[in-house]
């Protein structure tokens, strides 16, 4: 066993738990529909979380000959992937509940916030430890940095039209990444 796999035990463990936290979430929600109304701006707000962690997954793999194993870079991995599972616990409300919207409006700033810092930190390690020439190519430009911007606007503005649009630009950029090769 190498380092990465070593460290990435814990992260890997930390995010599958948060997705887990995130579809259980969605399967409490899916059970209670006869009652309550599952809206756009809490499906928008899963989907667009778990499209993150997995992609957070996968960049986790392709940093793995970088990734130094020191104390620094597991702890600053658990408290990232600490934050998603934060986050994705927060998409859904647990025990009974009759609003979702009212839960989304309570809770999107903080999951998105959540999510703005895990970003922040990768892409802060994705510029520290590689020489990727590609990360400042018109691609990368549209695809990475420019969840920056939208997700400060989602979590600043409080017009609900304004926060689903920027999910749905978020949630388009997983697969314009793989399109846009």
């Amino acid at each position: 066993m190498n380092g990465f796999e070593y460290i990435f035990t814990l992260f890997g463990l930390l995010l599958g738990l948060a997705l887990a936290e995130g579809l259980g979430g969605l399967a409490r929600v899916l059970k209670a529909r006869h009652h309550v109304h599952v809206g756009w701006p809490t499906a928008l707000l899963g989907l667009f979380v778990s499209c993150d962690l997995v992609t957070f997954w996968l960049y986790g793999w392709e940093l793995r000959e970088v990734i130094p194993v020191t104390w620094p870079a597991i702890f600053g991995g658990f408290v990232v992937t600490a934050i998603y599972y934060l986050a994705a616990s927060l998409i859904f409300p647990d025990g009974d509940f009759e609003d979702l919207d009212a839960h989304f409006e309570r809770h999107y700033r903080t999951v998105l916030a959540g999510v703005f810092v895990c970003n922040a930190a990768f892409f802060g390690t994705l510029v520290t430890l590689t020489d990727i020439p590609g990360l400042f190519t018109l691609r990368f430009a549209v695809v990475g940095w420019s969840a920056f911007p939208t997700l400060l606007l989602a979590i600043y503005t409080r017009d609900r039209r304004v926060v689903m649009g920027c999910l749905v630009y978020l949630i388009s950029l997983y697969p314009l990444s793989v399109v846009w090769a």
